[in-house]
Formats: structure tokens, sequence, C-alpha cells
């Protein structure tokens, strides 16, 4: 059975690779709209489902993930910035704060009409960083296209105090909830997930125990 990954984010197919299932990459045609009103961790559940329906209309006979991730603080979503300044103001809201990341996955197939979701929340506590180590950040680019401008498997790991939760769901994919929604599809995970999260074979994964 055909498994396809609705995403372009190189970090999910990072993640998606961990599981050892063998996967295509489709990009999903699907705008992700902030809707107001609607809870940030309902948003993340619709943005996953609105992805894997795109491709499952393209691909009926396929096996569909699709994920989405949002930063929520003062109940407000935070996106992916799209210039450096955008960038600061999310990373200056954040700084010496506690926030949530919503990581949802929907898991479609068209052809028997399945469709399964989960969603995986995960606190974050930043630091107090400066000024000076805030603009070092922004310098290195990494904070655009991120989800609340910076990257927990990258230098972002240096703004980070602690966090609670999946740090595979922090990343972008949470890989537990993948899993059991792709047996309840009837697919096979070879990965042996305990031993995955206790070996933590991803990028800053071993600083988070």
């Amino acid at each position: 059975m055909r498994v396809i990954l609705a995403s372009t984010s190189p970090r999910r197919r990072e993640l998606l690779a961990l599981l050892g299932l063998p996967f295509e990459v489709q990009a999903p045609s699907f705008d992700e709209r902030l809707l107001p009103g609607l809870p940030v961790a309902d948003l993340a559940v619709e943005f996953a489902c609105g992805k894997a329906r795109a491709v499952a209309r393209l691909a009926p006979d396929a096996v569909v993930i699709g994920s989405d991730t949002l930063i929520e603080i003062d109940q407000e979503a935070l996106g992916k910035p799209e210039t450096i300044a955008d960038a600061r103001g999310m990373l200056r809201k954040l700084k010496g704060r506690r926030h949530r990341i919503h990581s949802a996955v929907a898991v479609c197939v068209s052809d028997r009409r399945f469709e399964e979701t989960a969603l995986s929340t995960v606190q974050v506590w930043m630091k107090p960083f400066s000024d000076a180590d805030l603009e070092a950040y922004l310098a290195s680019g990494e904070s655009i296209g991120k989800a609340g401008a910076y990257a927990i498997q990258g230098s972002g790991v240096r703004l980070i105090e602690r966090i609670a939760g999946d740090y595979t769901a922090a990343v972008g994919l949470p890989l537990s909830e993948t899993a059991v929604l792709l047996e309840k599809c009837g697919l096979s995970v070879p990965t042996d997930l305990r031993h995955l999260y206790r070996s933590r074979p991803y990028a800053n994964w071993s600083r988070f125990a």
C-alpha cells in the first residue's frame, strides 16, 4: 500500500523515515488560514486534515499523512514568520515565558473512507534570552518558515529552558501518534517505538529526557 506524506517539510520527512516505512512525498494544495475564534489546537487538527484530504483526493488508494504544528501563547496562534521583523516580534512575545506547541496528524485513505486524527501538545519554557542572543539567532536565518520563529532541532534549542511532552511533536510530527494511526489503518510499523524513544536518534532529542 502506498504511503504519502502530504508535506514538503524536511523535518517531517526525516521524522517519518524513523518509523521504517517506505513513503512518497507530495506537496498538498491547501491554504492555511488562521481562523479567528477557533481554539489553536483545533486549528492544528483542521490544517492537518486539510493537507491530508488535499493529497488523498489525488491518490484515493494511498495512505496519506498530513500534519500541522502551531504555537499557542495567550490563546493566540503563532504561525510561520515570513520576515525577520515577524520573527523578532514572535520571539520577543515568547521570551521568558511558557507556551504550547500543538502538533496534529491526520491519516486518510479516500477509497476506504478512512480518516483518523491525533493531537500532541508540548509545553515549552523559553529562557529570558538577551537582545544580543535574539539578534544572533535571527541572523542565522533559521527562524524563517518555522512555527513560532524557532527550530528546537536546530540552534533555536539554545533559547529553550525545558519542555514537557513529546520532543517529536515539538519538531513537527508526533511519531507515537502517527504510528498508532498507521496501525489503525492496517499498516505494520517496523520500528520498535520504545527503543526509538529511548535512543532519541534525532537532532537535539537527547537534550530532552
